[in-house]
């Protein structure tokens, strides 16, 4: 895990072997349900597959899952699961190839 990488483990985050959380990465493990008025806190995990690559600064939301061996590319920002192999780039991240 990188330096300045924030882990913001309301919900579970669960990061498998020999993955790798680059500097500033954000994993946010944690929100409000908007479409509740009183906007109560709401806890969807975040899981990283064993050899996925986060790269710097980039975001990982809420409830979302990175496949084994992904990489998410520097500054993408990540709403939706990430399959295995794939590599993301953007915002929002969309794939761009394959590992």
């Amino acid at each position: 895990i990188g330096d300045r990488a924030v882990l913001y483990a309301l919900g579970k985050i669960s990061i498998g072997e020999a993955a790798t959380i680059s500097q500033g990465a954000h994993l946010c493990a944690g929100s409000h349900d908007h479409r509740d008025p009183r906007m109560p806190l709401t806890k969807p995990p975040i899981s990283i597959g064993a050899g996925a690559w986060i790269c710097a600064d980039a975001f990982i939301g809420p409830g979302v899952t990175i496949g084994e061996r992904a990489v998410v590319g520097a500054r993408a920002v990540v709403v939706r699961d990430v399959g295995p192999n794939l590599v993301v780039v953007g915002n929002p991240a969309r794939s761009v190839g394959t590992r």
